[in-house]
This record gives C-alpha cells, structure tokens and sequence, in this order.
C-alpha cells in the first residue's frame, strides 16, 4: 500500500493548505497534540503566520492491548471514554491506567511549555492538529477540554483517518479538514513512509522555532 505523505513535515505542508481559508482569521491560534502532532503542526503554523502551542492529551490504552484506546484525557480534567471498549476493563484497573497517564501528562506538561501558561483561546478560532486518528478518541478529548473554554470556532485538522472517525470528529468540532480517509484503515503510520517516534527534544526545538518565527 502506497504512503499518502513522505513523512509529518509533508503532511503538514499538505494540511496548510487546505486551511489557508483560516490565514488571517483574528486570534487564529494552533494546538498540537504532542507529540506527533508537533511536526505536521510547525508547517502549518508557518503558513499561516499563526501561533503555535500544544494541547496535552494522553491515550488510555487497554491492558494489554496499549494501542486500543479506552478513552484518553486531556489538561483541564476532561474525560472521553470509548463505551464499547471501556465496558471490557474492570474500573479499578481504569481508575490505575487514568491516574498513570494523568502523572505523565504532568510531566510533559512541564516538558514542553515549562512555567509558561497555556495560551488563552477564549474567543479565538482554533486549530487543533494531529498526525491521524484511528479512533479519534485521543483527539476528541482535546476538543473536550478546548470546548469549555470558549472558543469562537474550533476546527479539527488531520492528514488522514478512516471515514467513521472523520464522521464523530466533524460532530465534535465546528469545522474538520481531513485531507484522506481510506476504508482499509489498520493505522494511522501506515499512511506515512516516514512514521519514526518524534522526540521530546524535537518538540520543544520546534515549538521554539515557532516562538522565534511568531
């Protein structure tokens, strides 16, 4: 099967274009989600002339089966749960795999943005980004948490996911750009020659990068 994109850099290339209808929106803001998110992200932020930070959200992956999502959760305390997989795990052992990934969101919290505050999206249009989704449960809980907040338009923007997920998450946010959205979906790095781990020192490097470019 043939990659969509050479790597996250291209894909992100791709993805800022099919939102240059946004470029020059007043407080257009984007949100990573880190940290894959990051490097498809940056070529956006460039393209638009935008803001970047992230958006911290962390997977619950089942027991034995950590790529299955149960849910995932996102800074701000919000929760989205996936009923049919949940109904498989025993509570105790959500509440242990909830408060393991709440420590580690924390932790990359402090990683990536240090003393510095979220940036303020009340009012805003905001983009938020990914490298993909396969069950979309990871991004649905930062538009969760981003909903309560305020914004003016929140808009959902990833290179690739099946088509029942593109469905949810375009009744999740008020906009979606999904660039593909291949039936035969078993991954989201099947769709990427290039899919290597991105690293907490290339997140922060391009979330600099950005700062200094804004």
């Amino acid at each position: 099967m043939n990659a969509l994109f050479a790597d996250r850099a291209a894909a992100g290339v791709q993805l800022a274009r099919a939102l240059a209808h946004l470029q020059g929106r007043p407080g257009l803001l984007l949100l990573a989600l880190p940290r894959g998110g990051v490097p498809v992200a940056y070529p956006v932020a460039q393209g638009l002339h935008a803001p970047l930070d992230v958006l911290l959200v962390r997977k619950l992956g089942m027991p034995g089966q950590e790529e299955l999502a149960v849910g995932a959760i996102a800074s701000g305390g919000a929760r989205v749960l996936n009923p049919e997989v949940a109904s498989w795990v025993d509570p105790a052992a959500l509440a242990r795999i909830e408060a393991r990934e709440r420590a580690e969101l924390l932790r990359r919290e402090r990683a990536f943005r240090g003393d510095r505050p979220p940036l303020d999206v009340a009012g805003r249009t905001v983009i938020v980004i990914d490298d993909g989704a396969a069950t979309g449960a990871t991004l649905r809980a930062g538009l969760a948490a981003l909903r309560g907040q305020g914004p003016a338009h929140l808009v959902a923007a990833i290179p690739v996911a099946p088509p029942e997920t593109a469905e949810v998450l375009a009744k999740e946010a008020d906009e979606l750009i999904c660039l593909h959205t291949p039936r035969h979906f078993y991954g989201v790095g099947q769709w990427y020659g290039d899919f290597g781990q991105t690293s907490d020192d290339e997140v922060r490097e391009l979330l600099e990068r950005a700062r200094d470019g804004a």
